[in-house]
């Protein structure tokens, strides 16, 4: 029974898309039209997306390129910059879950050696916004853009366009952001005597790094206490040809999400090369994603074929498809809400806008927001409250500034 509590909890958006799905088979029972509801496409590619994504971790590729970025910080701004700078254009390609899981232990790592402690809720608030703004941009970038993506038949360089301004506009706000609220002094680490050929000096009592020793004895707390989830050891080194395998999946995959390879063919390659390669990644895919996204398929399916569901949601859709999307994604997040209004509506643009600046918001307006909360609540009192607090300062206002750009200049 506690298993299946844990479980329920930390798997609450596949557990009420689940009650959902089998509350609408109530209303409408099981027929042939219920193989038309599932997307198996949109399925097959966030699996090739996620194992071979998996695969590059493993490696601590992502891990690599941070430690290397914030290496060459040399202010409490510049480390600033760089953390958020690398959540918002790594997620354009291994999608914002992925990148703040890789980056934000290393974040909270780097700004205690830096001394940078006190600032530690508005860095994570701002990488979870560059997450969420960062991969709106690319239909790989997160769940919602790949599903809508498929389903609206739309090209590659009309997504670009169309998300292009937005991310613009989110790039420019962040950069305000951090301008306004970190200095350009010198930081001082703290505690970094463990890192070998590192100069220590004082100056009034304390101790202070240079920005070279403050990177490396980052680095060396990353690789003691952030093991879990990624490679704290860059292994793509000594491991070429699985990176290059990997690099080519990677691409491979992008030639499917532009519909120029046939995804089963793509699907076949890379279950093949991983069980090949490594299948303990078979392990790291998200199958809760997976099996959400089922659910949410047989729901809105359901619920489409009763008129009195339909029309009311078509009617609230209609009268303004990206404020629908922004609403809906802050009570049931972002991916839910693009699977349950594209049922509804033809409005892709408006429905790809709408759930990636859904995003923003509350905390579960973006279900990758949890997981900088989830880290920054550990080992913290009262974390959980300041943070949100914080967080929903931030958010609101970047939501504001992009869902006033949407209504008064059509971005």
């Amino acid at each position: 029974m506690q298993r299946f509590r844990d479980f329920v909890r930390r798997e609450v958006v596949l557990v009420v898309a689940v009650v959902l799905a089998a509350a609408s088979c109530l209303a409408v029972p099981p027929d042939a039209a219920y193989s038309s509801y599932i997307d198996w496409r949109t399925l097959a590619l966030l699996f090739c997306l996620m194992a071979v994504v998996a695969g590059l971790r493993s490696l601590g590729v992502l891990d690599s390129m941070g430690k290397w970025l914030i290496s060459r910080a040399k202010s409490q701004r510049a480390i600033a910059f760089a953390l958020v700078g690398i959540v918002f254009f790594f997620s354009m390609a291994v999608t914002n879950d992925v990148a703040l899981i890789t980056f934000v232990p290393l974040a909270l790592v780097t700004l205690r050696a830096a001394g940078m402690e006190e600032r530690v809720f508005v860095v994570a608030a701002l990488m979870t916004v560059a997450a969420n703004l960062g991969s709106m941009l690319t239909p790989v970038g997160n769940p919602q853009n790949l599903y809508l993506f498929t389903a609206s038949g739309m090209s590659i360089p009309h997504f670009l366009m169309l998300m292009a301004p937005y991310t613009a506009l989110s790039a420019g706000l962040l950069v305000g952001c951090i301008f306004a609220l970190f200095r350009a002094d010198p930081c001082c680490g703290k505690d970094l005597g463990k890192s070998e050929g590192c100069g220590r000096g004082t100056a009034g009592g304390g101790e202070s790094a240079s920005p070279a020793c403050l990177a490396d004895g980052a680095a060396n707390e990353f690789a003691n206490e952030a093991r879990e989830g990624a490679a704290s050891v860059p292994m793509w080194g000594s491991h070429r040809v699985r990176l290059a395998i990997y690099l080519v999946l990677f691409c491979v995959c992008l030639l499917a999400v532009a519909g120029v390879a046939d995804v089963r063919v793509v699907l076949a390659a890379v279950i093949a090369a991983v069980a090949l390669v490594d299948a303990a990644l078979f392990r790291r895919v998200d199958y809760a994603l997976l099996l959400t996204f089922a659910a949410l398929f047989v729901f809105v399916g359901n619920m489409a074929r009763i008129p009195l569901f339909h029309d009311a949601v078509a009617e609230l859709v209609g009268q303004n498809a990206i404020v629908a999307a922004v609403g809906a994604s802050q009570v049931i997040s972002n991916v839910p809400a693009a699977v349950l209004l594209s049922g509804f509506t033809t409005q892709w643009s408006a429905l790809i806008v709408g759930t990636n600046l859904g995003g923003l918001g509350t905390l579960i307006a973006s279900m990758a927001s949890l997981i900088t909360f989830k880290a920054i609540s550990i080992g913290r009192v009262g974390a959980k409250v300041r943070y949100v607090k914080v967080f929903t300062l931030i958010n609101v206002m970047f939501l504001v500034v992009l869902l006033g750009a949407a209504l008064l200049f059509g971005l």
